[in-house]
């Protein structure tokens, strides 16, 4: 061989080493949850940011949620600190604690963090993270319709060969409401890895057949310092902890780094329930351009709905066509209420509303954070909740404020109720509160004796019967309450009753929804009575809070997975079930002779009719 002929050769081999992806290394932190009960978030934080910074091989960071416990401003931005003292890059999407609870209604998080949702490209490979929920309501995880829309877009820009790593907070299993759409897209692709947090373990999870790896949390739990992973990118991804960070790294699981091949058919959400109950019908459907969290009102043959987009539609109630629509600067999860030709709501601009029927402002009152409480309208006054830890009430002809109470402690997103001379209303903060209107006072707060704010009695609207208000809390006790002393006259947990709860007409019987399948009915009476019966409905593990609400003889009520069920009280059966879609149904809107207008999570708004 000629010096010739060696000198292309080695020219030859540089550029095929050339071609191919360097090695590298990158940390992998998730569920950082700072300003958690226990105060030692922020040190264990501080602490892997030290460690990250004190190595020279670490490309960059990915963090893949829950990087607060409430998704507060303050923990936001304190969250947003520590990790400022990184001296590489990083990369961050929220999780469930981050908006499930947030004053903001999520928009927190992009605000801090610039946004909350990445795709960039490290040695050939594109990592891509988006956002998952809920949004200010328990349910299952979710990725926003906007997300999904993004991702479908930057997927495209993709060549069918390069490969893709997908994080995401929840894994994409049946935890995710709609896992299915996700992984479809990223099938389309070379995923060769998905990312998680959320279950605070480090452990392979089932994505189908994405190869797929849940991560610890950052937080301590029973050690003495907390930890990450470290995950090294070369023929494969090879994971390591750094637990305790003085010590070793201790390496857990290997997944190949090669091109995927999807064949195999998986189980999708099934319809099924629909088929058993044919007299249903869905006599319109709409589909919002965002996920709705919140429950439709209609008035003088309009129905309004608003979705996280910041947009108030309106459809015509006989056959769903789009009428107007007004536009905010701000997610909506306010339920809108109507009276007298207006319609009022709240929105994460920090705005509550006032439109007329024909779509046009009649006021605006400015709050000094996002509203996210549903207005009740009593007579002439508009009483709303904020996430400026206050509650006020407004003239509904001009917008005046008429009081302001602004003693809470944290944000309102629920409706509040009235009764008599009371108004009654829950916040994040621990407490339902009642407000004596003839007295300008207030006349107590009450809390269920958990020092735990996720626990607070906030995402369910009480009901009283005579002289006692009920209430369920993430607690899972059914507590009876005296409304004129605010003083605990019972409380039971014979069944897992959470925030879900409704009343007969009469004022007789308390429904709740369990969150094991069953429907459970107690006396509305000031002293403790077991169960007065049980309906085992079907609808599975179930936590989301979809009010009961009893109308035409009927119970209705909406689940997690998106069926709404109606039972017969008497009869003590389901009548009919239907199925939406597979996110969470919002508490539902019967409109008589079996016509019953629902909402969920992912956009779909419906009008069913039930046949005799």
């Amino acid at each position: 061989m000629n010096r010739l002929t060696l000198l292309f050769l080695l020219l030859l081999a540089a550029a095929g080493a050339a071609g191919q992806a360097p090695a590298f290394r990158f940390a992998f932190i998730s569920d950082t949850h700072i300003g958690s009960p226990s105060g030692l978030a922020e040190e264990d934080l501080r602490r892997t940011v030290v460690d990250i910074n004190r190595r020279s091989d670490v490309a960059f960071v990915v963090l893949t949620g829950d990087i607060t416990e409430l998704g507060t401003n303050r923990q936001l931005a304190l969250a947003k600190q520590i990790l400022d003292s990184l001296r590489v890059p990083w990369y961050i999407i929220p999780g469930n604690h981050d908006t499930g609870w947030s004053e903001s209604g999520g928009l927190g998080f992009a605000s801090v963090f610039g946004t909350d949702r990445f795709h960039f490209i490290h040695n050939g490979i594109h990592f891509l993270g988006c956002a998952s929920g809920p949004y200010v309501r328990m349910s299952d995880g979710h990725v926003p319709r906007g997300h999904v829309n993004w991702l479908q877009s930057e997927l495209k820009k993709i060549g069918a060969a390069e490969p893709v790593v997908f994080l995401n907070h929840y894994p994409l299993d049946e935890g995710l409401d709609n896992w299915y759409e996700v992984v479809d897209l990223l099938k389309r692709k070379n995923t060769v890895l998905a990312l998680c947090g959320h279950g605070h373990s480090n452990r392979p999870v089932k994505a189908e057949d994405i190869p797929a790896v849940m991560g610890r949390s950052n937080l301590r739990a029973k050690e003495a310092e907390g930890g990450y992973n470290l995950v090294d990118v070369r023929d494969s991804f090879v994971f390591t902890e750094r637990r305790p960070l003085s010590g070793a790294e201790r390496r857990w699981t290997a997944t190949a780094f090669q091109k995927q091949h999807y064949g195999a058919a998986y189980p999708r959400p099934s319809f099924a329930v629909n088929d058993s109950f044919a007299s249903v019908h869905e006599l319109w459907r709409r589909a919002a351009p965002a996920n709705v969290i919140s429950t439709p009102a209609y008035a003088n043959g309009l129905v309004f709905a608003g979705n996280q987009d910041g947009t108030l539609e309106t459809f015509d109630l006989k056959t769903g066509r789009p009428s107007w629509r007004f536009q905010t600067g701000g997610p909506i999860f306010s339920s809108p209420a109507t009276a007298g030709g207006r319609v009022v709501f709240g929105s994460a601009d920090g705005n509550v509303y006032c439109l007329t029927n024909k779509g046009s402002l009649a006021w605006k009152l400015k709050a000094d954070a996002a509203v996210l409480g549903s207005p009740l309208i009593s007579g002439d006054t508009v009483y709303i909740g904020a996430s400026d830890h206050r509650f006020r009430a407004i003239d509904l002809r001009n917008g005046r404020l008429l009081w302001s109470f602004d003693s809470l402690q944290g944000p309102v997103t629920s409706t509040p109720v009235r009764a008599g001379n009371y108004l009654l209303f829950g916040a994040w903060d621990r407490y339902l509160y009642a407000w004596n209107l003839a007295k300008g006072e207030l006349a107590w707060k009450w809390s269920n004796g958990s020092p735990v704010i996720n626990y607070s009695p906030a995402a369910c609207i009480p009901v009283v019967s005579g002289g006692t208000v009920f209430v369920v809390a993430p607690d899972r006790y059914l507590s009876a309450i005296d409304l004129e002393t605010g003083a605990t006259l019972w409380r039971i947990n014979e069944s897992t009753v959470r925030e879900s709860i409704g009343i007969s007409p009469d004022g007789k019987t308390i429904y709740g929804k369990t969150m094991q399948d069953t429907v459970v009915a107690f006396a509305a009476a000031r002293e403790k009575t077991p169960a007065r019966w049980k309906l085992n409905a079907g609808f599975g593990y179930e936590h989301a809070p979809s009010m009961l609400v009893a109308a035409d003889g009927l119970v209705y009520f909406g689940t997690r997975n998106g069926v709404v069920y109606a039972i017969d009280p008497e009869s003590r059966a389901v009548r009919w079930a239907h199925k939406i879609d597979n996110s969470m149904v919002n508490t539902v809107r019967p409109l008589g002779n079996g016509a019953v207008l629902a909402s969920t999570m992912d956009g779909k708004i419906v009008l069913l009719k039930a046949g005799r």
